[in-house]
């Protein structure tokens, strides 16, 4: 277990980076926001951890902290840029706050390193700090899908005329959501950073965008759960299909287009949806069964009844 856990040290860390960039994604969606800028606050959040840590020889956890807040607050920001605009033209609009964010990395001159980017981030960020993280993060996102504000998120995302008729905040709503994928992104590119020691313009780019949202779709929308989902098969996936050689990316495409295909509410919605049907069908047959009984017993009843009263008349 210790010698397979050393050699995959790499692909357990990314597992759980990929986690909180998908989550950076699944945010906005749950809310009805078709936004990408979670992948441009992970560049963001990349560059600030790394220039804090080379240049102030900050701890992790103050250039983690720093990369969110100033994330969050540039994602409430853009909300408020792109606050009318909606649906395909709002998500080119943070495919472009993406490139934006490369571009600057690229031309940010000795402060982003160029095109070579940023290297010897040495920090003192280890496993443990990244799991404790993610934790956080899943257990606080959990707490928006129970009770009345998991309904007012669903309302949102379902018909915001019809939510705002009925007194939900539908735009500050949508405001906190980019704030909070911007930390999240950070939060991702932060960790990733210090973990690798090295950032470069290359690591934000559609590919990423690209990856994020696929973790999300097939793993499931609805739910933290689904992003989790996702980032596991993700992440391990292309070390699986290495076997294949060259037909790797073909299997790749093919996994994805069938699982877009033949499970449109993702893997946790099938699942879901499995368990429902059994759960169904178990309850169909104990109240079959309950049925029975209640016919066994009434049979009984009538029968001892009419012996009773047999003897009665007897």
């Amino acid at each position: 277990m210790t010698a397979w856990y050393a050699s995959h040290l790499v692909l357990i860390e990314a597992t759980f980076i990929n986690f909180l960039l998908a989550l950076s994604i699944h945010v906005p969606l749950r809310v009805g926001v078709f936004s990408f800028a979670g992948v441009g606050s992970y560049g963001l959040g990349a560059y600030t951890a790394a220039v804090l840590t080379l240049r102030y020889e900050v701890p992790a956890a103050v250039a983690i902290g720093a990369a969110v807040l100033f994330s969050a607050l540039v994602g409430y920001l853009f909300s408020l840029l792109v606050a009318r605009l909606s649906g395909l033209y709002l998500a080119m609009a943070t495919i472009a706050f993406v490139l934006i964010i490369a571009v600057l990395a690229t031309n940010g001159g000795e402060l982003t390193g160029g095109a070579h980017g940023l290297y010897g981030v040495i920090s003192d960020l280890t496993t443990g700090g990244v799991v404790v993280v993610c934790a956080v993060a899943a257990l606080l996102l959990a707490l928006t899908e129970r009770g009345p504000l998991r309904r007012r998120v669903d309302a949102v995302r379902e018909d915001p005329e019809l939510s705002l008729s009925m007194g939900i905040a539908v735009v500050p709503m949508r405001q906190i959501a980019f704030a909070v994928s911007g930390a999240l992104g950070a939060c991702a590119g932060a960790m990733n950073t210090l973990l690798r020691t090295t950032v470069s313009p290359e690591e934000v780019n559609f590919h990423l965008i690209v990856l994020a949202l696929t973790m999300v779709i097939i793993g499931g929308i609805r739910s933290w759960l689904g992003a989790l989902i996702g980032a596991v098969i993700f992440t391990w996936l292309p070390s699986v299909l290495s076997t294949a050689g060259q037909w790797q990316d073909l299997v790749y495409g093919l996994i994805i287009i069938l699982a877009a295909v033949f499970m449109p509410t993702g893997l946790l919605g099938l699942a879901q949806s499995g368990y429902r049907k059994l759960r169904g069908r178990s309850g169909g047959a104990v109240a079959a069964s309950a049925d029975g009984a209640d016919a066994q017993e009434r049979a009984v009843r009538e029968a001892l009844g009419g012996e009773s009263s047999k003897e009665g008349v007897r």
